[in-house]
């Protein structure tokens, strides 16, 4: 692969972490909201290049309570099975700094791309009628985001943050140094205690959701057939790719296909979604069904973006819900929880066409060889869309 591919795909990486942020976000309003939520958001990612699948979890907690006795402080008390110590402090963010997650990462920074951007979308051996749709980025005004992007934007399902919480604090942070491992276990009791909120206190019986393993393969006809493993616990799919085709003189074709039978990109179908958010874009054909184990990539997607392409799926998955007191049976008598806490599960798996399916190169079962020593694993890491489709583009890094 020549070095203009490979900054083609990773241009491409950053335009989509770009258009994941502009989703449409809900606020909640105070009048008569609990004192005190909680949110946490967990998840696994499949393994690529040889890597071991990874588990995240983030932790928010925001209440309309000022802190007593001083700065704000909150910990999360964990189940032992997630082997991670006692505790996580949930940290507030500084006065005049921004959250951590709000800072500035020079390589997810969006750098608008010269050329075109390729839409396509839905499953099946052929594009259908209209696709693709051609944003030409040298007509667009400088940090413009492309018009009609989504066709029909999807409300994040946001909780709480900084901007809609008296008083905040999340995990991970750079307070702490404790990791999610591949041998963290979510079931147990959890505790969430702090100066700022009253005392929340739920037991977990989900654990993390293993992730799809996609495996891609290669048709007569130029498309690209999907086929995956039902994940237990899944509430629906959603699988998306990306490639780049250079067209001379510093200016590129950027692809990007979704697996929806309508053009819904980005936004939170890259994140975490509600069963009944899920439930009603199936019905409305955005995500697929728990049941469906295949898709096809249209043979005009590789036609477009040349050999290389980058994927993923995710699998969505259940939310589990705590609040104190409890929601009365009789919904006549009025309900004002002093808490209310949300546990969201989702996992994502990735493929690369022309490629060995990343759960077969995961389990080291490509190219070994009788007597051959294993290779030690790279240490496992948050992975980052950007830094995956850099590595795989062969510029280094460790995908993180």
């Amino acid at each position: 692969m020549n070095s203009t591919k490979q900054r083609l795909l990773v241009a491409a990486g950053t335009l989509a972490t770009f258009l994941a942020g502009t989703a449409v976000i809900a606020q909640s309003g105070t009048d008569t909201a609990p004192e005190a939520r909680y949110e946490m958001d967990v998840g696994t990612t499949a393994g690529i290049m040889g890597q071991s699948d990874t588990r995240e979890m983030t932790l928010r907690l925001g209440s309309r309570l000022a802190a007593t006795g001083g700065a704000p402080k909150a910990d999360h008390f964990l189940p032992d099975g997630m082997r991670m110590g006692l505790s996580v402090p949930l940290t507030s963010p500084e006065p005049g700094k921004l959250p951590v997650e709000k800072q500035d990462d020079p390589e997810e920074k969006f750098q608008r791309p010269k050329g075109r951007l390729l839409i396509f979308w839905g499953c099946g051996a052929h594009a259908g009628p209209g696709q693709p749709v051609v944003i030409d980025f040298s007509k667009m005004a400088k940090g413009q985001i492309p018009p009609d992007l989504f066709s029909a934007r999807i409300p994040a399902e946001t909780g709480p943050r900084p901007g809609n919480s008296r008083t905040y604090g999340d995990w991970p942070n750079g307070k702490s140094r404790a990791q999610v491992s591949k041998q963290s276990s979510l079931i147990g009791q959890h505790r969430i205690a702090g100066n700022y909120s009253p005392e929340i206190a739920f037991a977990l019986t989900q654990d993390f959701m293993p992730p799809p393993r996609v495996k891609s393969g290669q048709a007569p006809d130029g498309s690209t057939p999907l086929n995956w493993s039902p994940v237990p616990a899944a509430t629906g799919y959603y699988a998306w790719a990306m490639s780049a085709k250079d067209n001379g003189k510093d200016s590129s074709d950027m692809v990007w296909w979704a697996s929806s039978s309508s053009r819904q990109f980005g936004g939170d179908l890259w994140s975490w979604l509600s069963p009944a958010t899920v439930n009603r874009l199936i019905g409305q054909k955005i995500v697929m069904p728990p049941s469906q184990t295949s898709c096809t990539i249209p043979a005009e997607v590789k036609a477009a973006g040349g050999e290389m392409m980058m994927g993923f799926m995710n699998a969505f998955g259940p939310e589990a819900n705590f609040a104190f007191p409890e929601r009365p049976r009789d919904p006549k008598i009025a309900w004002h929880p002093k808490w209310t806490a949300k546990v969201r599960y989702r996992s994502t798996g990735n493929f690369m066409p022309g490629m060995p399916s990343m759960g077969e190169m995961m389990m080291g079962q490509q190219g070994d060889k009788p007597g051959d020593k294993p290779e030690e694993k790279p240490k496992p890491c948050k992975p980052k869309l950007g830094g995956f489709l850099k590595k795989a583009a062969g510029l280094g890094g460790s995908g993180c």
